[in-house]
């Protein structure tokens, strides 16, 4: 039995059972318990591996023992010739290997995306299978391939009458190396997200500037690439993070060398956590990594970013 008190309120008298749901039913509580488990997955191997990461920055291990020492370890990057080595080869490969690999890219997605094309999707499934290699195993191919005295590479190049050239043992030559195998395990995938996004560029756009008379460069310059500025930033703030950390093509090619020619940040970190077990110093290093990652982010967005 109920006492109506109001026209929007209803008052259930002593002994009648209240049918309305309670604040925290299980309906409400199921998707918590869904996304739990991931939450506490993040937890456990994101959140806390970065911030243990750094309270170890802030501390050197002796005989076993930690020992706080406060911002030591990145004073002691300042006055590190081998950290700045490092830095430096790095910052050759970003500046010369990324924007090679990202022109061949769009030169592939505007081939891609062309009807005069044949066999289109053959085409891009080939330039997209060396981004499903796995690194080691590309690694180990073009170390083989790139052997000074029985690699693939300079066999070929001896029959037009060149001598061998020491791909993996000279530093100019390793660098090339490096960047030769960097360009070819992730130009098609760069191609693939130009791709994606030219596609959505209407058509009307390229047949009023045919109007207009502008011919095929003139529709590339003013239709074509103004359409894949976001794309191209994306591919270039992907590129960048993942040459910033680049580990695995310069450990299994050339360990770093020769005399250190090809040693990135990410090689010098392995080498001070796993090889010498400075796990405080190799935490400061992932930290600077992570600011130097930002901060070029950053003006990356800014100076190619959409500004209307």
């Amino acid at each position: 039995m109920s006492v109506v008190t109001s026209p929007t309120r209803t008052v259930r008298s002593a002994g009648v059972r209240d049918s309305r749901p309670p604040r925290l039913s299980a309906r409400r509580l199921a998707p918590y318990a869904f996304v739990l488990p991931a939450v506490l997955l993040f937890a456990a191997f994101k959140l806390y591996p970065i911030g243990w990461s750094f309270v170890l920055s802030l501390h050197k291990t002796v005989d076993g023992v930690d020992t706080f020492v406060g911002a030591d370890n990145y004073k002691r990057l300042l006055d590190d010739p081998l950290f700045w080595t490092a830095l430096k080869n790095t910052a050759v490969i970003l500046v010369v290997q990324v924007p090679i690999m990202l022109a061949l890219a769009t030169g592939l997605a505007v081939a891609f995306n062309s009807a005069f094309l044949r066999a289109r999707s053959v085409f891009r499934l080939g330039f997209f299978m060396p981004m499903v290699t796995g690194l080691v195993a590309y690694g180990v191919v073009f170390s083989v391939l790139l052997n000074e005295k029985y690699g693939l590479v300079n066999w070929l190049l001896s029959l037009v009458g060149i001598g061998e050239v020491p791909w993996l043992t000279d530093p100019l030559w390793a660098k090339i190396s490096l960047c030769l195998a960097l360009t070819w395990h992730y130009t098609g995938y760069n191609a693939v997200i130009l791709l994606a996004r030219l596609q959505t560029i209407p058509k009307e756009l390229y047949d009023a500037a045919s109007v207009d008379g502008a011919g095929a460069w003139q529709s590339f310059r003013h239709v074509t690439l103004p359409g894949l500025r976001p794309a191209i930033l994306l591919a270039t703030v992907l590129s960048t993070i993942g040459t910033l950390q680049i580990f695995d093509e310069p450990y299994i090619l050339t360990r770093g060398g020769p005399d250190n020619a090809t040693l990135t940040i990410g090689v010098y970190l392995y080498q001070n956590a796993f090889t010498y077990f400075d796990f405080g110093y190799a935490s400061a290093i992932a930290y600077v990594l992570a600011v130097l990652i930002g901060v070029l982010g950053l003006i990356q967005f800014r100076v190619l970013g959409d500004k209307s």
